[in-house]
C-alpha cells in the first residue's frame, strides 16, 4: 500500500523476457540478480516513487513513443539497472517494470559515451 493505494508491479517487455531468462540460469550472478530484482520490488510495493526520477526531456525517444510519461531507475546488483514506469487509478498504482539492463545496455539506451 501506498498512500492508501494498492501497489500492482507488472513485468513488460524487454524486463519479462531478461527475468524469464535470469530464472534458467544457475550461475551466481544471474542468482544474485534475482535476488536483488525480489528485494527492489518488495521495496516498490512499499514506495512506487523509490527509484531516482528521470527528466522528461531526458526520457528516450523509443519510449516516449510507448506512451511512457515518467520513468524511474533504480539500481540492481552487479551494476545492472531496472527502469520502471508508473500509472494510476484512484483505487491502485500500477508499476510496469520496462527494462532490467546492465551498465552497458543503460548506457546505449540514454546515449551515453564512454
Amino acid at each position: 500500500m501506498f498512500l492508501g493505494k494498492e501497489v500492482r508491479i507488472l513485468l513488460k517487455g524487454q524486463a519479462r523476457e531478461c527475468f524469464i531468462e535470469l530464472k534458467k540460469k544457475n550461475d551466481k550472478e544471474s542468482q544474485s540478480l534475482l535476488r536483488s530484482i525480489e528485494r527492489l520490488k518488495n521495496i516498490l510495493e512499499e514506495n512506487p516513487q523509490y527509484g531516482n526520477p528521470i527528466g522528461k526531456e531526458l526520457i528516450p525517444e523509443s519510449l516516449k513513443q510507448q506512451g511512457i510519461k515518467n520513468l524511474y531507475r533504480a539500481e540492481l546488483s552487479n551494476f545492472w539497472r531496472m527502469l520502471y514506469t508508473l500509472e494510476g487509478t484512484r483505487v491502485e498504482i500500477f508499476l510496469f517494470i520496462l527494462n532490467i539492463v546492465d551498465h552497458p545496455t543503460y548506457n546505449k539506451i540514454f546515449g551515453y559515451k564512454k
